[in-house]
Order: structure tokens, then C-alpha cells, then sequence
């Protein structure tokens, strides 16, 4: 299943490299106030759910595009979360930082993840109980445990109300530790977390695609995820913080009243 995932992920990031090259043709739809989809978004996501299905055509599918399948309630036991370009904004833009996230969760479970980087052709991938790797090799959350000494990464919804929190919130956590970073991709985000490229990561209003392969790529770093108040339901919640472990209790105790 993994390797389809990754079959897949590369099918779509040919997608997206192709059209990287002319950003000015793509053609872009405003879902929301700056909240955007492209054609090439849908074409990516056609390429990965193609090749999933073929693959396992009775698995159910949750993508950020094309909804849910018929077939995904609460029994299904397989069901691919997808986000065929996550960082949209920045792939619209030219700017280089976005990634397809592929995650595969089993009766609620995500048991395997991948995340694949096309613009530094950096492959992330995780199976549960088996470790996370970034081009095949094994990766580590860091050691840092001190909130003080770490780098931070965050990002925000679309709409007012989501900036002025996130500003409020970035106050708070921008006096206890070294610097906070926003790049515009919370799935390429916590792959860094699992990297050991930052310490930690925290958002709030997220989406199960924006959260999904990045999540089990923490923990099977050795890193903790959870929501604002330290429970364990970020998935469907959207709020989430993502750490290693003494990092984590400290960056809770910190965001605790933004739950």
C-alpha cells in the first residue's frame, strides 16, 4: 500500500512540475476568501485517485477537491486522505514550497503516510510501528528540550477572525522561543518536524488532508501530535500541535487557552 501511495504521489508530481513551468496559464478558482484551487490541483488529484482505485478499487477516498466517496462512513476500513497539492497559494505563485500528501487510514487509524516534496524531490514516508523516513533514511524529531532554544513553524486559516488569533498566538510563542516560521504548507511543516528540521509546528482550522500523512510522520519520528488542550482528536478537529516530546508539553501549556 505504501508503494502505491508513492507511485501515486510521483504520478501527480508530474502533474504539477509540468505546469510549475508557465504558472501564468494555469486558471484559478477563489473557493473562498484567499482559499484557492487551480486546474492543475484537480488534475493531480485525478492522477493519485486513478491510481489508488486501481490499485485497490474498494478502498473509500477523502481528497481535498472531490469530497468524500460514496463508500467512506464510519465502517470503512480503508479510506486514502489526499491533498494533491498542499500549499496551493504557493504553487500559484511560483513559490517553491508545496507538496502532495497521501495518507492511509485503517478503520480511523492513519497507518501509512506520504509526503512527497517535487521541488526538492524529497520523498517522506511512514508506516505505523516502522519509523519515518525522507529518501530512505531514517529520520528523528529533534532533541531539543527547552522551548527557549527551538524554531517553530505555524500558519493560519483564511478570514479575519483566523489571522487575529493567529497573531495573538504568535505573540505568545514568538517571546519564548527563537524564531517562528510560516512557509504556507502545514503538511510540508510537520515533515520537517519529523526531519528534525524544526522543533515544532502549530495551526489551528485545519483540514483532515492538510494533517493526515504528516501527523503519522511525527509520531513514527518520535514526536507527539495533538490538539491545543494535549488530546489526541486533531484529526477531525483541526487544531494541532506537533513536537518532540518535552517540546510538545511545553508548546501545550503555552497554547492551552486558544483551544
Amino acid at each position: 500500500m505504501l508503494n502505491t501511495a508513492i507511485k501515486a504521489a510521483r504520478r501527480a508530481a508530474t502533474v504539477i512540475q509540468r505546469a510549475s513551468f508557465d504558472v501564468d496559464r494555469i486558471s484559478v478558482t477563489e473557493k473562498q476568501h484567499n482559499d484557492f484551487v487551480t486546474d492543475v490541483d484537480q488534475a493531480a488529484e485525478q492522477a493519485i485517485i486513478e491510481t489508488l482505485l486501481k490499485a485497490y478499487p474498494d478502498h473509500a477516498i477523502l481528497a481535498e477537491e472531490s469530497g468524500a466517496s460514496a463508500n467512506l462512513n464510519d465502517e470503512s476500513e480503508f479510506a486514502w486522505i489526499i491533498d494533491p497539492i498542499d500549499g496551493t497559494t504557493n504553487f500559484m505563485h511560483g513559490y517553491p514550497n508545496y507538496c502532495v500528501s497521501i495518507a492511509l487510514a485503517q478503520r480511523g487509524i492513519v497507518t501509512q503516510a506520504v509526503i512527497y516534496d517535487p521541488v526538492r524531490n524529497d520523498l517522506y514516508t511512514a508506516s505505523k510501528g516502522a519509523g519515518a523516513y525522507l529518501n530512505d533514511k531514517r529520520i528523528r524529531v529533534t532533541k531539543h528540550d527547552r522551548l527557549a532554544n527551538t524554531l517553530l513553524c505555524s500558519g493560519h486559516a483564511a478570514g479575519p477572525r483566523a489571522l487575529a488569533e493567529y497573531m495573538k498566538m504568535y505573540g505568545v510563542v514568538a517571546e519564548r522561543c527563537q524564531a517562528v516560521r510560516s512557509a504556507g504548507s502545514a503538511a510540508l511543516e510537520l515533515a520537517n518536524v519529523a526531519a528534525g528540521r524544526s522543533d515544532g509546528f502549530y495551526e489551528k482550522g485545519l483540514k483532515a488532508w492538510d494533517i493526515a500523512a504528516g501527523s503519522l510522520l511525527v509520531t513514527e519520528a518520535g514526536g507527539i501530535v495533538g490538539e491545543f488542550n494535549g488530546e489526541s482528536d486533531y484529526l477531525h478537529k483541526g487544531d494541532i500541535i506537533a513536537a518532540s516530546p518535552k517540546v510538545f508539553g511545553q508548546m501545550v501549556t503555552l497554547l492551552a487557552p486558544f483551544a
